[in-house]
């Protein structure tokens, strides 16, 4: 996978990486720190995949940010997306923590998430904001784990 150089903000600390995990109460898989930490909030060359006959564009990966609201890309932060999204990433409101965790913003508003819906070994899933509402996420399987879906990128 590519990524435009000069679009690539610092390291997360590992404090903030930990802090994210222990608020979602997830554990994040190592590929997805490793990549956070090479590659946070970067802008891919290698953006496009095919889902159900359809091109999907990851526009940029969101990014952990040690103070968003000091950042002009502040919106990208994983977390100010999961407070934006909130109850409509999930179909469980007595959930304490997280189940879908965005880190790619698709064109046309939804976003690649870590689904730990099953597993604590979460998928790779597109979350629909079309047609998500409160308390019913619409989600789609990508990958089994961030490494394929990493793999399945192309320009």
């Amino acid at each position: 996978m590519e990524i435009i150089q000069n679009s690539i903000l610092n390291p997360p600390s590992d404090e903030r990486i930990i802090k994210i995990e222990n608020y979602s109460h997830v554990k994040f898989p190592t590929a997805f720190i490793e990549f956070i930490k090479k590659s946070n909030g970067g802008i891919p060359v290698t953006n496009k995949f095919i889902l159900s006959q359809n091109e999907c564009v990851v526009e940029r990966f969101l990014c952990i940010l040690d103070n968003p609201k000091e950042s002009e890309l502040g919106d990208y932060d994983i977390s100010v997306v999961l407070t934006q999204l909130d109850e409509r990433l999930t179909d469980n409101g007595e959930l304490i923590g997280d189940e879908l965790i965005p880190f790619g913003a698709l064109f046309g508003g939804d976003f690649v998430c870590l689904d730990y819906t099953v597993s604590q070994e979460p998928t790779i899933c597109i979350w629909y904001h079309e047609e998500s509402e409160e308390l019913a996420p619409v989600i789609e399987k990508i990958a089994d784990n961030i490494n394929e879906f990493f793999e399945m990128l192309s320009e």
